[in-house]
């Protein structure tokens, strides 16, 4: 019996290819050099959200102008102290360089890095206050003690705390969203952490970083979706601790109750109303476009702290309202930046850093100009960016760092990142 086979199917050839010409090197050579390098550099920005950039910009020239202000406001001062003009300016420019650097760092970090060392910094930071109240370590200025010397370096830890609390606070509460709704877990573990490095400051007698971390913490809770019941709560707790703590030194009581009184005693124009009175002045003389740069009357000792807590005073002296203006719409563009980086974000725990972030900056610059403008009594907060102080300019520099981390990518760019 013989088998026959089917018929083979004929094999179908490919289509023909148009042949690949390669490069000539002349052709190679003609090209540009830089086309990889501006490729790179647009992959790079292609993310980046608005928000990364006008925040970046009006940080960076938030800090130029500081230090334009602190040597014009500090000059006089340092040429008594140090017999330099230039010696208040240049440590402050020091600290720039120092500061913007590590905010350019903080802005590439993943938020899994805050997230992990979220705990160890907040421990690091209460340890290095615990070490100012406790130890000789503790340096003050003759009205509180907040600072800590570590060989010839002095910095202040309580500015340290208000870092750490921005991840700590935020990883806390996207770790436990879901039992917020309670009372005892919102108690544990914010209470006691957040509580002991507010009473440490407030052992040193800083009135004013102890309201701005009582802030922070509260802003925190109210950005973290938290019952208002239990905020309120807090807010009375916080209240009542508030009226013991001033009645226990007669410095804080004397203040707010020349505050009260509006400044209008004689008895009080030399001892608890004369820096507020002569930031008047200041604030008085520069009218509407100011007497010059560099041209304050009252940085020659008659203002104390013309280059730190009052700078704003000098600022309008000199710039006249015009300037005081442009301070004012320049951290109203950070507000603005900080709320449009907030809603655009879809994790809480970036959400709640942020917001964390903008009561601190946004709320320390409220309250300096405030406390300048009579509306507040004297706390002793520098103006983030534009003051002199170094711990103030390197943390707030690092905040902003932190936030820029957030707002470089947009939310879906990040997540398709992930998913591959």
């Amino acid at each position: 019996m013989t088998t026959t086979r089917p018929p083979a199917r004929p094999r179908r050839t490919p289509p023909p290819q148009a042949p690949v010409a390669e490069p000539h090197p002349r052709d190679a050579a003609a090209a540009p050099r830089g086309s990889a390098a501006v490729v790179a550099v647009r992959r790079i920005f292609a993310a980046e959200t608005p928000e990364y950039f006008v925040l970046l910009g009006t940080t960076l020239f938030l800090v130029v102008f500081g230090l334009v202000m602190v040597l014009s406001s500090s000059s006089i001062e340092s040429r008594v102290e140090d017999g330099d003009f230039f010696a208040q300016a240049s440590r402050q420019g020091l600290f720039a360089l120092f500061g913007i650097p590590l905010m350019l760092i903080a802005a590439r970090a993943p938020v899994i890095f805050w997230k992990r060392w979220a705990w160890h910094a907040i421990i690091a930071a209460i340890v290095l206050q615990f070490l100012v109240v406790a130890t000789g370590l503790g340096v003050g200025n003759g009205y509180n003690t907040n600072w800590l010397r570590l060989g010839s370096f002095t910095f202040q830890p309580s500015e340290t705390v208000k870092l750490a609390l921005i991840v700590w606070l935020a990883f806390i509460i996207s770790s436990k969203a879901a039992l917020m709704h309670e009372w005892k877990h919102v108690a544990l573990p914010i209470g006691p952490i957040a509580g002991g490095a507010i009473f440490f400051v407030l052992l040193g007698n800083d009135l004013g970083t102890a309201v701005i971390l009582l802030a922070m913490v509260l802003g925190a809770l109210f950005f973290g979706g938290i019952r208002l019941r239990i905020i309120a709560a807090s807010i009375a707790v916080v209240g009542v601790l508030g009226l013991i703590a001033v009645q226990l030194s007669s410095s804080r009581s004397d203040r707010i109750s020349a505050w009260l009184g509006g400044c209008m005693d004689p008895a009080l124009a030399e001892k608890d109303c004369y820096q507020t009175l002569h930031g008047w002045q200041a604030l008085a003389n520069g009218g509407l476009f100011g007497v010059g740069l560099g041209n304050s009357s009252s940085k020659w000792n008659w203002l104390p702290e013309a280059d730190n807590d009052f700078i704003f005073a000098i600022i309008g002296e000199e710039l006249g309202l015009i300037g005081a203006v442009l301070v004012l719409v320049l951290f109203a563009i950070l507000a603005v930046c900080f709320v449009r980086i907030i809603r655009r974000q879809n994790e809480l725990f970036a959400k709640v850093a942020t917001s964390v972030a903008m009561v601190w900056i946004i709320g320390q610059a409220f309250v300096n100009i405030a406390v300048v403008l009579g509306l507040l009594p004297v706390l002793g907060v520098p103006l983030p960016l534009v003051s002199a102080g170094g711990s103030s300019l390197v943390t707030t520099l690092a905040a902003i760092g932190i936030v820029l981390s957030f707002a470089r990518a947009r939310p879906e760019t990040r997540s398709g990142e992930l998913a591959r």
